[in-house]
């Protein structure tokens, strides 16, 4: 068993979590001040996402120079000093990076413009046209085709993301070496590891065909997810990188099944650590389509669980639990009740999640119950994915009000608001103009919650410590109790020596479930459990664990 198997993992925005210098932008040293918080939480790991020099197209995924800070953020040296001082509170430090592509304003594609001579070109992926139009019929994921032309050169690039984010050709080994060598950077900077976003897509069919659009999976990704070379080219990295430094590393494998993630995190394969998949975060999809004003059945949600439960687990796979991160909504207005039932389904998300197989993730805020943004208008935004969705809902008929509902729904902005201290203006986040300003009234904050009797906090601290201490939690298998209850998630782990069960009231109804002798109450997130002999009276929103020993 590794360590990081039984560890917690916090994910921090920096953006959006801590200012320490007024001009509404989280940073580095923001981090440093918040520490003690976070080690008094018992995380073992932080999760930063970028904060590389970046023209923030896509909020720092669009990386400008893999080896500075952005000044926005703060320096090289506070960066070090922020290392340090997490060491310090044995807190190790996962980077985000991103290989799928760069900014358009990074050196290498600058140099890649200004010929089909020039070094650089072939570090990323060029296209000439096809009768005079684009060489398939890719789609972006931010809306519109994945090419975009350049007069000049007479040529196509690709670019499945931002049309400011070229993607890299990972085919050309000097590109791979210079990634390896950046990441050697990092690696000697004291970093403990990373995480890898969209690194499932990095190799692209050769021929890249056109794609049939037969579903809304359709858009060309049959051609680049989990693409022919990409299990060599992580091996490579493992080879060169993370195995030589004993890095935690987890991969964004989005649109990926079972068995390919597997691959990707088997030990005997030498890859990655563990593996974001997206399949549960997707089931109030609508026929597939993200932008659509849509509803769950709680079925559909434990099948894909257990799926993932039981098939990772028996092929020796590693899954990375999470409900939120910075490109979800939130799961507490998402997937139960963030007004009436706010405590009890903050906690009922987290035991769901901490009770299975996994390393979990919190993200910044879970811990406090911080719930979607509600903005009412389109200028209330800056994800450009969220304003190009809006835009093409628009485009296709929708009116406006039910435009603005689907994004409150789904925009990935709804995660990124600025964390909530206290009760201060502007939640403590900032004494100037946040860069993203909260705008629905939310009398929640860290000062609050921690006054609070029972409160979420000290439930996921709770959670943490058992994660930590009951073997069961990280090697036991898992057994999905009733694959037909749409109310009630009941799921239980088992070792040789020990039996747990979580039993999630997904409803605002009282429901009774049946619970074999000899179990006892470990923790809930209501005051008294209510039981009848062999019956649990579950109120709403109600989530429990019962343990037994062998």
């Amino acid at each position: 068993m590794k360590e990081w198997q039984k560890e917690t993992v916090y994910q921090i925005y920096p953006r959006s979590f801590q200012d320490s210098n007024g001009d509404g932008i989280g940073d580095i040293n923001g981090i440093i001040s918040r520490l003690d918080y976070l080690q008094n939480l018992g995380i073992g790991l932080i999760w930063l996402t970028p904060m590389y020099v970046s023209p923030g197209n896509d909020n720092g995924y669009d990386i400008a120079d893999y080896y500075q800070i952005d000044p926005v953020f703060g320096t090289i040296d506070d960066f070090e000093r922020l290392l340090n001082e997490a060491h310090k509170r044995d807190i190790k430090i996962i980077m985000d990076m991103v290989l799928n592509h760069t900014s358009n304003e990074n050196h290498w594609f600058k140099e890649a413009l200004k010929s089909k001579d020039n070094p650089y070109h072939d570090y990323y992926i060029w296209k000439d046209p096809v009768d005079g139009h684009e060489p398939n019929n890719w789609v972006s994921k931010f809306s519109g085709s994945a090419w975009k032309y350049v007069p000049e050169l007479d040529q196509y690039y690709l670019h499945l993301y931002d049309v400011t984010m070229p993607d890299l050709n990972w085919r050309n080994p000097k590109l791979r070496n210079e990634i390896f060598k950046m990441l050697k950077f990092w690696a000697n900077k004291g970093i403990d590891g990373f995480r890898l976003d969209v690194i499932n897509n990095i190799s692209k069919a050769k021929d890249m065909p056109n794609d049939t659009f037969a579903t809304p999976l359709d858009d060309g990704r049959n051609f680049y997810t989990n693409g022919p070379h990409v299990h060599e080219y992580i091996h490579e990295m493992y080879e060169k990188v993370f195995g030589p430094n004993k890095f935690v590393t987890v991969g964004e494998l989005s649109s990926t099944p079972v068995s390919e993630a597997v691959k990707y995190t088997n030990p005997k394969r030498q890859e990655l650590s563990m593996a974001f998949t997206f399949h549960h975060v997707k089931v109030d999809y609508t026929n597939g389509n993200k932008w659509t004003l849509g509803h769950y059945k709680l079925t559909d949600l434990t099948s894909i669980l257990s799926k993932w439960q039981v098939q990772m687990n028996r092929q020796g796979g590693w899954n990375a639990l999470f409900w939120n991160n910075h490109d979800q909504p939130r799961a507490i207005s998402r997937f139960t009740n963030d007004e009436k039932y706010r405590d009890q389904s903050a906690k009922l998300l987290a035991m769901v999640e901490f009770g299975l197989q996994g390393t979990p993730y919190i993200y910044q805020g879970d811990e406090i119950a911080m719930k979607n943004a509600y903005f009412t208008d389109i200028s209330q935004y800056n994800d450009h994915e969220s304003i190009n969705a809006y835009n093409e809902l628009i485009d296709n008929g929708i009116d406006k009000e039910l435009a603005i509902m689907i994004l409150q729904q789904k925009s990935r902005e709804n995660a990124r608001l600025p964390m909530q201290w206290n009760s201060s203006k502007y939640y403590g986040f900032t004494t100037g103009q946040p860069w993203l300003k909260p705008l629905h009234h939310d009398d929640y904050s860290v000062e609050k919650v921690l006054n609070m009797k029972d409160n979420v906090f000290n439930f996921y601290k709770a959670l943490i410590f058992l994660r930590k201490h009951k073997a069961v939690l990280v090697d036991g298998e898992y057994k999905l109790l009733d694959a037909n209850d749409n109310s009630v998630y009941s799921y239980e782990r088992s070792n040789n020596n020990s039996k747990i069960i979580v039993m999630a009231n997904f409803t605002a109804q009282e429901q009774k479930r049946k619970l074999a002798e000899g179990f006892n109450l470990i923790l809930g997130n209501y005051e008294n459990l209510q039981s009848n002999e062999d019956t649990v009276t579950l109120r709403p929103y109600e989530s429990v664990m019962f343990g037994k020993k062998f």
